[in-house]
């Protein structure tokens, strides 16, 4: 039996170019050349490049034009959510089989937590491997596994091994392998606050793990100690057993900016339709609603409000509506967002019965979902997207899904 040598033992599995390799998997002649997942618009944004597109500078989140300016013959795919959904639900049952503490961190990622399992699946460079081969087998797709005493240390350890690849890093030797890695790699430190480490003369992580602690206290506020734990391989956050969705949203890059409230209105309602029809799909209700707007210059502009538990467009939409007119002067715009979160799983179903309007709007809208579910999406439309038509070329709608623990 093998012996047990880590206190803690973390893997973290990430998918390799994930929506790229679904794409690439079920279609094969595109196996082997550049995709890009994304709308075909050149105003929205790359969402996954595969591997085979990366060499030419490309890469997540860039402007699709620039990306095609890169690498002009890359092939453009539009994303498939609910196909990576399928995809992502196999990925968490194989890795269920390993323990019973898995935490998805979004569809292509989780922790597992294998404390104590040597004796089932071997030392830890062995677990990666069978983990690893254990995705391929649910999956058809390649992933990278980094494994270690912690939970970030895990998830540097994976984008380390990437692509295909397996690192394994033992406590006693994580500071040391994070010191020459750049402070953007610290887990919470985004581009401003790498920006702030760097203009205080901090540039790699081994410079924060060896700074007095006034000096980081300095330069980041009540957040050094934070920073100086993760620099020092120290995070004693336990993985989660489970999460949940903590919001549905729904982003559309439009094909020509919008000023006017009604045609802003007009794409929040097709947003909010598109929610609660997700919502009612997965038994859960919304207690908070958030528009975004993204300007012609890219500022992103976001507004967030409380609302009664529900899983109702109408409600939705009224929500974002009493926060446009707040927003509305900064247009035009090029985006038009909306997002349901602080959501429950069923449990606040029976508030709904207390408001009748609420109860003749939700059954209202049951129907529409039954006819769409028989006849296909859009059978059944609200007259003022008939009667008040104005064409505003637009991308595919981006709808994305965003967790946080469940308690």
């Amino acid at each position: 039996m093998p012996a047990r040598t880590w206190p803690t033992i973390v893997a973290h599995a990430d998918m390799d170019a994930f929506y790229a390799a679904v794409e690439q998997l079920d279609e094969p002649s595109l196996r082997g050349r550049p995709v890009l997942v994304g709308p075909r618009s050149g105003r929205g944004v790359v969402l996954t490049a595969s591997y085979e597109a990366r060499p030419y500078g490309v890469g997540s989140a860039m402007p699709m034009a620039r990306a095609l300016r890169l690498c002009p013959g890359a092939v453009v795919v539009p994303p498939r959510f609910e196909r990576y959904e399928a995809v992502s639900r196999r990925l968490m049952a194989a890795l269920a089989d390993f323990s019973p503490r898995v935490e998805a961190l979004s569809l292509d990622e989780a922790f597992v937590d294998m404390t104590g399992s040597e004796h089932l699946f071997g030392p830890p460079g062995r677990m990666a491997e069978r983990i690893r081969a254990a995705i391929l087998e649910a999956t058809g797709l390649p992933a990278s596994v980094g494994v270690s005493a912690t939970k970030y240390v895990a998830k540097v350890a994976s984008a380390a091994a990437k692509p295909h690849g397996v690192e394994i890093v033992p406590p006693e030797r994580a500071a040391a392998w994070l010191a020459p890695m750049p402070v953007s790699r610290l887990w919470g430190a985004g581009p401003v606050t790498a920006e702030r480490l760097r203009a205080a003369g901090f540039e790699r992580i081994g410079d924060i793990a060896a700074a007095p602690p006034a000096r980081l206290e300095a330069a980041l506020g009540r957040a050094w100690r934070h920073f100086l734990d993760l620099a020092r391989g120290i995070d004693p956050r336990p993985v989660a057993r489970r999460r949940s969705a903590g919001s549905m949203g729904s982003d559309r890059t439009l094909g020509r900016d919008v000023a006017d409230r009604e045609d802003i209105v007009r794409h929040l309602t097709r947003a909010a339709d598109r929610i609660g029809r997700r919502l009612r799909r997965k038994g859960c209700l919304a207690h908070g609603v958030r528009l975004r707007l993204k300007t012609a210059d890219f500022r992103l502009l976001t507004r967030q409000r409380r609302i009664l538990p529900t899983d109702a467009a109408g409600d939705l939409l009224a929500g974002a509506e009493s926060m446009l007119d707040a927003l509305i002067r900064s247009g035009p715009f090029r985006l038009v967002g909306l997002a349901a979160f602080d959501l429950e799983r069923g449990s606040g179903m029976r508030q709904l019965d207390l408001f009748d309007g609420a109860v003749r709007g939700r059954r209202l809208e049951r129907v529409v979902d039954a006819v769409d579910e028989r006849f296909g999406p859009g059978t059944l439309r609200r007259g003022r997207d008939v009667s008040n038509a104005v064409v505003v070329g637009s991308s595919p709608t981006l709808d994305f899904v965003e967790l946080e623990e469940d308690g």
